[in-house]
């Protein structure tokens, strides 16, 4: 399936940027993805820019504030996971030990959020939905195609997620250790152990899109003015990939995959 009009609780339904820098965020984004930048009213002096593929919202962003900028907050992509109650997962990510770091608000009338930290540290948010679903489009070039967890320590991290989310776990040791989630039979992200060639790397989820032509794609993001983190790296019955940056700092993943669905 490539668009949709709702999603199962459990589900990766959205991801959005805060960056340093809006606009030059939605210039490297709008060419590198074919997106449109549709500006909407967020509050008094607020802005948040959705990110349109024909015309259907597929991402968004917003400039961070002048508080999370002088803390040293990096731009980054966050995902979002769909709830049927945003606050009542946050008080359940709690009991299995993370940390709430925003308890449930209102987005005006989109939905309803809150933002949550794993035993490990990495971060997400819980989305309850009102007229905001999520993304109409995902799993073709230029949308959100897949969700992974690096982590120093996957068994607590798969505890943690298994228990918020209900969902299961399976785990393959060959080619390579990888975990994915099940949310109910189909699959929704993965999760992997840092490694220690990776140097000093925070846990965290990292964004995949999907791209038409990996090796084109990241031509494109150097010539934008970003960089590439990891090259083209081919993945058995999977794709090909490469982790890449945008101008303002922001990591996020391309893939050409073999089998979209």
């Amino acid at each position: 399936m490539t668009e949709f009009d709702a999603y199962a609780p459990g589900t990766f339904c959205w991801t959005d940027l805060g960056t340093t820098d809006a606009a030059g965020a939605k210039a490297f984004y709008t060419a590198l993805f074919g997106w449109e930048a549709v500006d909407t009213p967020a509050g008094p002096g607020m802005v948040y820019t959705m990110l349109n593929l024909r015309g259907k919202p597929v991402a968004g962003l917003y400039q961070m504030g002048p508080e999370q900028q002088a803390r040293g907050m990096p731009t980054f992509w966050n995902s979002y996971v769909s709830v049927a109650d945003a606050a009542a997962s946050a008080a359940k990510a709690k009991s299995l030990g993370g940390a709430v770091l925003q308890e449930a608000f209102d987005v005006m009338d989109a939905g309803r959020m809150a933002m949550i930290q794993d035993p490990t540290g990495a971060t997400l948010a819980v989305w309850e939905p009102k007229t905001h679903f999520g993304a109409w489009l995902a799993n073709v070039p230029g949308t959100l195609s897949w969700n992974e967890l690096a982590t120093n320590d996957p068994e607590k991290a798969g505890a943690f997620y298994t228990g918020l989310f209900d969902w299961t776990a399976q785990v393959q040791e060959e080619p390579f250790a990888y975990t994915t989630f099940l949310n109910g039979e189909r699959m929704n992200g993965g999760m992997m152990q840092i490694a220690e060639d990776w140097g000093d790397v925070p846990p965290h989820w990292m964004i995949y899109f999907a791209v038409e032509n990996c090796d084109a794609g990241v031509e494109t993001v150097k010539q934008l003015g970003g960089q590439v983190r990891l090259p083209p790296t081919d993945i058995p019955q999977v794709g090909r990939f490469a982790v890449v940056q945008d101008p303002q700092g922001g990591v996020f993943t391309i893939i050409q995959l073999e089998n979209p669905e």
